[in-house]
């Protein structure tokens, strides 16, 4: 009987490396795309940080937007355009409700498409959902495939072994890179810290380290 390879098919190992990929490609995409853009406005060319957590370049909304892909996309794979439309809705259904969790927990936006074309409630827009539908259709026939292939190749002991240890730092980045961003919203409230925790992330995650990492984030309200 054929030994079976790590990570194979969709399960557990292959969305978290799936997850990894999407994450790091999404945060590159974003300050490359940005420093075009304020090369194009400003004439200069500025390297800035475009990501979802302190440490490492990983952008979450890009890691998990492909692993909803790789669930809704791969097991059942369509046709062409079906697959644009289906990507274009999943894109663009979580860029919204990530954006609403966003503000309606933590009292802050990162991104605001009030004044752009065909845009819902500000959120996402129209043409975004369309990219989010190439990227899916991308996603799917090419992105995926060679994702796959390169995880199933790792030694099953190695794969595990050192999936395992990825995943642990990345459960801590995300511990203190949002629980840095909970402390705020109770800070600007005027709320003194309680624990040690919170005095821990008032010493060395205060607002000047919070807008060094996350420079695309707006505070647009200060929490009850």
């Amino acid at each position: 009987m054929k030994e079976k390879k790590f990570a194979e098919g969709i399960c557990f190992w292959k969305l978290f490396w799936i997850f990894l990929f999407g994450s790091i490609f999404g945060a590159y995409y974003e300050q490359i795309l940005n420093l075009f853009i304020h090369y194009h406005y400003h004439n200069e060319l500025v390297w800035q940080l475009r990501r979802g957590v302190i440490y490492g370049p990983i952008s979450p909304i890009y890691g998990f937007g492909s692993v909803l892909f790789a669930i809704f996309l791969i097991r059942k794979p369509k046709s062409n355009f079906y697959t644009f439309l289906k990507s274009a809705f999943i894109g663009g259904f979580f860029e919204y409700m990530v954006s609403f969790l966003q503000e309606t927990f933590l009292g802050t936006i990162s991104w605001d498409y009030s004044n752009d074309f065909l845009n819902l409630n500000g959120r996402t827009t129209i043409p975004f959902m369309i990219v989010w539908g190439l990227l899916g259709l991308l996603f799917a026939k090419v992105i995926y495939p060679m994702v796959a292939r390169f995880v199933e190749n790792f030694p099953k002991k190695f794969g595990y072994v050192f999936s395992s240890i990825l995943i642990f730092f990345l459960i801590l980045d995300f511990t203190i890179s949002y629980g840095a961003l909970f402390r705020q919203r109770f800070r600007l409230k005027g709320y003194e810290p309680i624990t040690f925790i919170g005095e821990f992330f008032d010493t060395y995650y205060d607002d000047e380290v919070l807008r060094k990492y996350y420079t695309n984030m707006k505070i647009i309200q200060v929490p009850k």
